[in-house]
């Protein structure tokens, strides 16, 4: 099943991503995964949210291979759209979100970690954007959240990747364990949330939504515009069909 959701002690909801062979969803997974998190975060019994994946790595953010063998712009709008859509439903989530990171978290994930409240991840997690080499630009919004200013800048342009060790000295991630253990500290850290009053909880991340200096939806939104001028201007598709044909090279 390509998102499943369980819930744990009663109160915990655990929601995995599944979709093979590298976590890069589809325009309909970008949506169905907003769709979930907004029913979760509407459901009082739910106190805390567990964010994790299946399968070689959390997420390699859109499938733009969907996008190369759609005809016209009816994938990028959509792709566009559902992450803006996912990433607002993580933030917006009533109840916090706990991401569990292992392997790769690349472009749109890291939207979706840069929204999560509390980030722990595996020792062989990596986070990074990769969208200037695909033609895109998006998620330096949520990159900014977990490094300070000047080393996303240079990820950004770079599209270099970097180690989750690395995010725990940076405060961003909580911590990292054996990817054995991920699970069982992701679910620790959660159950410590969930046994807290979840009348303050949905208060209290009401409240520190309220007091962020910066505004992720609108951000993330500016970014967008600049990816809908290179696919107007055929940058994007140029390096898309490059993507594309460099993994029929690899295989």
């Amino acid at each position: 099943m390509p998102l499943s959701t369980e819930v744990v002690d009663g109160t915990i909801a655990v929601v995995t991503m599944n979709y093979p062979p590298v976590n890069a969803l589809p325009v309909a997974g970008w949506f169905a995964l907003a769709d979930r998190l907004r029913e979760l975060g509407a459901d009082h019994s739910v106190h805390v949210v567990v964010l994790r994946a299946e399968g070689r790595g959390f997420n390699a953010g859109v499938d733009i291979k969907e996008m190369q063998r759609t005809e016209g712009f009816e994938a990028i709008l959509g792709a566009n759209k559902g992450c803006y859509a996912a990433f607002k439903a993580v933030y917006e989530c009533a109840v916090p979100v706990v991401a569990a990171v292992h392997g790769f978290c690349l472009g749109g994930g890291v939207g979706l970690v840069g929204n999560c409240d509390s980030v722990v991840a595996s020792d062989d997690a990596y986070f990074g954007v990769p969208e200037v080499d695909r033609g895109a630009l998006g998620a330096a919004t949520h990159l900014a959240r977990l490094v300070p200013q000047h080393l996303m800048r240079t990820l950004y342009f770079t599209g270099r990747t970097i180690p989750a060790t690395a995010l725990v000295q940076h405060g961003s991630v909580v911590e990292t364990v054996p990817r054995a253990e991920l699970d069982a500290t992701a679910l620790g850290l959660a159950r410590e949330i969930a046994a807290k009053d979840p009348r303050v909880i949905r208060a209290a991340k009401e409240a520190l939504n309220g007091i962020d200096p910066v505004d992720v939806h609108r951000s993330y939104r500016f970014e967008q515009g600049f990816t809908f001028e290179l696919n107007l201007a055929g940058v994007a598709d140029e390096r898309r069909d490059a993507f594309v044909q460099d993994g029929k090279a690899a295989r």
